[in-house]
């Protein structure tokens, strides 16, 4: 199932590193990203595949809103087709 992951927050050391981590550690394949810095605030959009097929979703969710608290980001993780659907002009 792909997935879009959107990250922000205020910039800081290592919230590539530990957002990439995370989503290897359950098999988790990026397929793109994207991200900048604007005026100190930091955001990236992924794209990625998850894989593991006993991994849900929502489970996913819950672990990316723990690690986002620990690094002082906000996580947003959606179903691709749902993300597509939404902005959808």
């Amino acid at each position: 199932m792909k997935i879009v992951l959107t990250i922000i927050g205020e910039d800081r050391v290592g919230i590539v590193s530990r957002v990439s981590t995370k989503l290897a550690d359950f098999k988790v394949n990026i397929l793109d990203i994207n991200q900048n810095i604007l005026k100190g605030f930091f955001n990236m959009v992924m794209i990625a595949e998850m894989t593991d097929q006993t991994l849900t979703l929502k489970e996913l969710q819950n672990e990316f809103n723990q690690l986002g608290d620990e690094i002082g980001v906000t996580v947003k993780i959606q179903h691709a087709d749902i993300f597509i659907a939404m902005h959808r002009i």
